[in-house]
């Protein structure tokens, strides 16, 4: 009985569990995504690749999920966080046309739409572009929802990454409801609003915010920045705001005509620097749309997001990191500042974003040797460390490698929006829970003495 077990019990029971429609029917929808996965990619003369679970650690990325080795003391192998790198030789010894659903394993701290394992749906080509990348993944997106849903999906529109921190504040934005950020810099002149200062307006909805629920959305809005919220509504047709002594009549009735406001709107406005500014109000528009029912949740809506950062600051190493990974191709323009300008470098990455979700994300790759040692070494990793932990790779670029891109696709997360819930546990068989064990199994746990004597392991406190 769902109503009277938490999810702890029924994941402790999974087995039983697993007789609820609910789950079977899951199931069930997975099972069938997976064949016309298989049958579309096979119709288009793909050949499924089986590559590696136990690999090479590397240093990029989330951590590695790590297994000793028996034979070789002190040595480790990675369970795979992609097959990223095979697939990548799979083109340079000559096979055009790969996919695998691909089990790949990542120790990160999870949430409600990830687990510690999961299924990517993997997709390398040789000699294509963007453009036969966005065809591809479009028609096999329009292939499933027309066999499982009956509906016929013909909108896969495009926005740039900066576009789309722009104007929501996030990159991968929900496009099923409205409500852009909007730029007020340049439109009024108010003190305590500095640098960039941005709004939000929340048609017709003024009369749900009293002055207890405005203090609500205030320390919600603090759990996330330290740049303060302030408000403008429109009451039986005046201007009323959280800030009049610092704003001017002159300035609240430009706000109204430059917004187009009519009575009970309101609007939200913070100022500070830009990503703050703007990932701060990504964060409140969905928490608006959610709060006050703004999503059509009968409607799908894809976006292609390109043209990611090549890099990204990573502040608790104090260096430059790959935005998506190392082995993603610079735009071509942006090659010579890959070392002198990287906050302005911008990759041939792409990200398929549906409802709010990441369902994608892949790139043009890099397939030039000298390319790829100046991209480890803008990232801060020397020569030797290249060599150590992909001198393999490296050496095959010797050989020729075609010019190739390709696509990790998340079957979980594709389930999860096809069969309308929010939770990855219910479109796995056996998940993990969010704390990464299985309660089923008891796992993780302790192993016996002999075993660790074996392995060369001593396993110390913490």
């Amino acid at each position: 009985n769902e109503e009277l077990s938490n999810e702890d019990t029924r994941l402790k029971y999974r087995y039983l569990d697993l007789r609820r429609e609910e789950l079977q029917r899951n199931l069930i929808t997975r099972h069938k995504v997976e064949l016309i996965i298989r049958n579309y990619l096979d119709s288009l003369d793909f050949i499924e690749v089986e590559t590696p679970i136990l690999s090479k650690a590397t240093p990029e990325g989330a951590r590695d999920y790590l297994v000793p080795s028996r034979l070789y003391n002190g040595s480790f192998y990675a369970l795979p966080q992609s097959p990223q790198v095979y697939k990548q030789l799979l083109m340079i010894g000559g096979m055009e046309k790969y996919f695998q659903l691909a089990r790949c394993f990542r120790d990160e701290d999870l949430r409600s739409d990830r687990q510690p394992e999961f299924t990517q749906l993997d997709i390398e080509i040789s000699f294509v572009d963007e453009e036969d990348i966005y065809t591809l993944v479009s028609n096999l997106m329009k292939e499933i929802f027309k066999k499982l849903k009956n509906l016929e999906i013909t909108e896969f529109p495009r926005m740039k990454y900066v576009d789309a921190i722009r104007d929501y504040g996030s990159d991968k934005p929900d496009l099923r409801f409205d409500m852009k950020i909007i730029d007020l810099k340049d439109i009024i002149n108010v003190e305590i609003l500095k640098d960039e200062v941005n709004c939000l307006v929340l048609k017709n909805l003024a009369d749900k915010y009293s002055r207890k629920n405005i203090d609500k959305l205030n320390e919600l809005f603090k759990t996330y920045t330290d740049n303060r919220l302030l408000n403008l509504k429109i009451e039986n047709n005046e201007v009323k705001t959280s800030f009049d002594k610092f704003i001017t009549d002159k300035d609240k009735e430009t706000l109204r005509k430059y917004l187009n406001l009519e009575n009970n709107d309101i609007v939200f406005i913070t100022s500070g620097k830009y990503e703050e500014v703007k990932t701060s109000l990504g964060f409140l528009r969905k928490h608006l749309a959610l709060e006050h029912d703004l999503i059509n949740k009968d409607i799908y809506k894809f976006l292609w997001v390109t043209e990611f950062p090549m890099y990204e600051y990573d502040k608790e190493e104090s260096r430059y990191v790959s935005a998506h990974h190392p082995f993603t191709s610079p735009k071509k323009e942006d090659v010579d500042k890959l070392l002198t300008d990287k906050e302005n470098c911008y990759s041939r990455a792409y990200d398929l974003v549906l409802n709010g979700y990441e369902l994608l994300s892949g790139s043009v790759r890099i397939h030039n040797k000298e390319l790829q040692a100046k991209v480890f070494e803008a990232i801060g990793m020397t020569i030797e460390d290249a060599n150590d932990k992909f001198g393999f790779f490296m050496e095959a670029f010797n050989y020729g490698a075609p010019p190739h891109a390709g696509v990790g696709i998340g079957i979980e997360r594709l389930l999860m929006i096809l069969q309308n819930t929010d939770n990855i546990r219910d479109v796995v068989a056996f998940p993990k829970t969010l704390k990464a064990t299985d309660l089923m199994s008891s796992s993780p746990s302790g192993v016996y003495d002999k075993q660790l004597i074996e392995l060369g392991i001593e396993v110390k406190e913490k």
